[in-house]
């Protein structure tokens, strides 16, 4: 058998969750799966990511079911290589640049879609971009070889709570309302993709993530231009509340409040730790890439005390 066990039904009566190992005929069974109009959960580099056939606006649809996230947000459609991705859409010279460099990667690009582009209107929320990803997991670049069509990915959590990194984060906010999970173990990064929009000869960072800023002005050789808000995203991630753990959540904190669980950072500790509840440190050392990647995990890991 490739599944490690069904996990029970989640509440909508949808599904019995499998959990696929990684090995060749896991991977042969969530391509399936996902060919056939199911969602499965799998490993990326970033965060397991939610797939979907983006092509077919019924299998997206459940997507968006079993996320409860909002039609007007689009999502990234995940492709094996860049050559696929560039089929979808029109990379002007930035874009190209960026694709050349990053991928496969932590980098989301959002384009203006080719006239051949498979990725259906419900997966771009109707825009007349489309936002791609060549992953750099090659366990997700196998699944998608195997599907041999866009994947439509966003996080496998419900939307607004914390993006999941390994597969018992997926099997906790979805099981029973997907069909399967691929176990690729932790992810590697831990954060999301950045996102660039390269529109009208414009290029702005959308949503910072796996590529730093500075990495992207050394590609381009300029500056990148801010996000402009909008009532409707042009990209994903950027609604006003997004990987948002349950309990409430206080930034720079001086000070801890009894039963207050702490997040920390560096080799600074703020007054009152006697009376944390529970507390975490992203890095000791102040290392961001350290911090990045534990940083979902442990949102999870605080927000379950």
């Amino acid at each position: 058998m490739n599944d490690l066990g069904s996990i029970p039904d989640g509440g909508i009566g949808r599904d019995v969750t499998r959990r696929l190992r990684s090995d060749a005929e896991g991977v042969a069974e969530a391509a399936r799966l996902i060919r056939s109009g199911r969602v499965v959960g799998f490993p990326t580099e970033t965060v397991y990511g939610l797939g979907a056939d983006a092509t077919d606006a019924e299998a997206v649809a459940r997507i968006f079911a079993a996320k409860e996230r909002p039609h007007f947000n689009p999502l990234i459609a995940h492709l094996a290589d860049r050559e696929a991705a560039l089929t979808e859409g029109v990379f002007d010279d930035a874009a190209s640049r960026l694709a050349g460099a990053f991928w496969p990667g932590p980098l989301t690009l959002v384009v203006p879609a080719s006239s051949g582009c498979q990725v259906c209107d419900l997966a771009r929320a109707g825009l007349p971009s489309v936002a791609l990803r060549v992953p750099g997991n090659a366990l997700a670049r196998d699944l998608l070889a195997q599907v041999a069509r866009p994947v439509a990915a966003p996080s496998a959590n419900r939307s607004g709570r914390v993006s999941p990194t390994c597969a018992d984060h997926v099997v906790g906010d979805l099981a029973g309302r997907i069909a399967a999970v691929l176990d690729g173990g932790e992810t590697a990064v831990g954060v999301e993709s950045t996102v660039v929009a390269c529109l009208d000869g414009r290029v702005r960072l959308l949503r910072p993530g796996g590529i730093t800023r500075a990495a992207l002005v050394d590609c381009l050789g300029f500056t990148l231009a801010e996000a402009v808000e909008t009532a409707r995203p042009i990209g994903p991630g950027l609604l006003a509340s997004h990987y948002a753990p349950r309990a409430r959540v206080r930034l720079d904190a001086t000070a801890v409040r009894a039963g207050e669980a702490v997040l920390l950072f560096g080799s600074d500790e703020p007054q009152g730790m006697e009376a944390a509840r529970a507390q975490f440190n992203l890095s000791p050392a102040g290392d961001l890439t350290e911090a990045a990647t534990q940083l979902f995990s442990a949102l999870r890991r605080l927000d379950a005390t």
